[in-house]
């Protein structure tokens, strides 16, 4: 969108891929990007509003070929009614070992347009241990779900540099990606019930805040028009990206992440029981002051410890990295780096 100076017109946005050295994943929308009118292409609040329309209110491309190209992978797919695409691709030669990052080719082929384009698949490493699988509403960035209006304002109007990270959030993820050696590189996956069409502002904020960003942002297709300008419903979106990557992976024991707001709690307690050997831990973020809430929690990690898994529910991130590195998860450095990062907060919050 910030390429075509507000003419619009057909855009590819392939998003990053995920796999192992037998199958991957790519996902991406083709769309017609709306123009911006002439009297607001200088800057201003009224053209941010006006881009933020144009993210939110775009025309897919339907039906329009993608062809693909990982290696001497190729496969072929259409976009649907939305103009997404879903690649499952099943690799059939070998990818280079030592190799994290591979590049995958696209061609996209829509209308009258032709458009080249490549993006990056993750395939974890043979030293990977562990995955890591976090919200980000309310547990990596602040957006305050609980009032509406301003989470959605939150996020589509501010941009990255103005938008809050808890404080410690940094340095325990990246404590987590490094593990207790300090060379894991395990994979860390976020997951969202944000639109995609905000996928671009997420990749800027982790970078900027020098958050782990992984192989991929899990967002969704709100589905917002003109006729239809609520999002649509997505109550199993959450507990269906966490059952396909346990699934993938399914050699790899998880830690999951997330807030006390919405339904974490609960969904995870349902993942540990469907999964009793493979979830390491669940950190929850307190967000709230319901001692009503954190009763029903406390339910859940008796459920959870029954299983072998140990819910931790704490409002700072330090709290979270001490239980991680007695279980081994991080290093001391890496628990050190998280109680330099919140000190700050710390002192603002006693002196407040």
């Amino acid at each position: 969108m910030r390429g075509d100076k507000g003419e619009g017109g057909v855009i590819v946005h392939p998003y990053r891929g995920y796999g192992s050295h037998s199958e991957a994943f790519i996902m991406g929308r083709v769309f017609r990007q709306p123009g911006r009118l002439g009297r607001w292409k200088r800057g201003g609040v009224m053209r941010d509003l006006v881009d933020v329309a144009r993210r939110v209110v775009r025309h897919g491309v339907a039906d329009a070929r993608v062809d693909i190209r990982l290696g001497a992978t190729h496969a072929t797919v259409n976009t649907d009614a939305d103009g997404y695409f879903y690649a499952h691709i099943e690799i059939t030669h070998t990818l280079p070992a030592e190799a994290m990052w591979h590049t995958a080719k696209l061609r996209v082929i829509s209308e009258t347009d032709a458009i080249s384009t490549e993006t990056e698949v993750y395939i974890p490493p043979a030293s990977t241990d562990l995955l890591v699988i976090s919200d980000i509403d309310d547990t990596v960035m602040y957006t305050g779900v609980a009032n509406k209006l301003k989470m959605l304002y939150r996020l589509f109007m501010e941009k990255a540099h103005r938008r809050t990270a808890f404080p410690g959030v940094a340095p325990f993820y990246r404590a987590l990606y490094a593990g207790a050696e300090g060379n894991r590189q395990r994979p860390m996956l976020y997951v969202s019930r944000g639109p995609w069409s905000i996928y671009e502002m997420l990749e800027m904020f982790f970078n900027m805040n020098r958050i782990p960003v992984g192989p991929i942002l899990f967002l969704r297709e709100w589905g917002m028009s003109l006729k239809r300008p609520w999002p649509r419903k997505a109550e199993d979106h959450k507990t269906d990206v966490i059952h396909n990557m346990l699934t993938l992976y399914d050699e790899l024991p998880f830690i999951l992440i997330g807030d006390s707001g919405q339904r974490d709690p609960e969904v995870y307690a349902e993942i540990v029981k469907a999964y009793p050997d493979r979830v390491r831990a669940v950190y929850i973020r307190k967000v709230d002051n319901d001692p009503e809430r954190d009763a029903a929690i406390e339910v859940l990690a008796n459920e959870m410890r029954e299983s072998g898994c140990e819910l931790v529910l704490a409002r700072d991130s330090a709290s979270m990295a001490e239980h991680a590195l007695a279980n081994g998860f991080i290093s001391n450095e890496g628990l050190e780096e998280v109680r330099r990062d919140q000190q700050p907060w710390s002192r603002r919050a006693s002196d407040e």
